[in-house]
């Protein structure tokens, strides 16, 4: 079994940056693909980035540039650092991890940017 807690969220000002933390617990293998999806209030939940194993990483088109996520296999973490915060990405932010097929979610934390 594998869980996911995720923090790092927040409230913060247009123009400002955030760092999301994602720790697994559980048995991990480095062969997997981990990342983060968004659901903003009203809308489907989306892919953020991912990183998988060997590969660059994906980034939706709208974070391209600003986001950038990171993975420490050892300690078994992924990161989402994310600069120029703009207020459509307020949302709730989900770590991700597929593992031999199966998906795994956290509970999600909640980023909030004003203008």
């Amino acid at each position: 079994q594998v869980q996911l807690a995720e923090s790092g969220g927040g409230l913060v000002q247009s123009g400002g940056s955030l760092r999301l933390t994602c720790v697994a617990a559980g048995t991990i293998f480095s062969s997997n693909t981990m990342g983060w999806y968004r659901q903003a209030p009203g809308k489907e939940r989306e892919l953020v980035a991912r990183k998988r194993s060997g590969r660059d990483p994906d980034y939706a088109a709208s974070v391209k540039g600003r986001f950038a996520i990171s993975r420490d296999n050892f300690k078994k973490t992924v990161y989402l650092q994310m600069n120029n915060l703009l207020p459509e990405d307020t949302a709730v932010y989900y770590c991700h991890a597929r593992i031999d097929g199966v998906d795994y979610w956290g509970r999600g934390t909640e980023v909030t940017v004003s203008s």
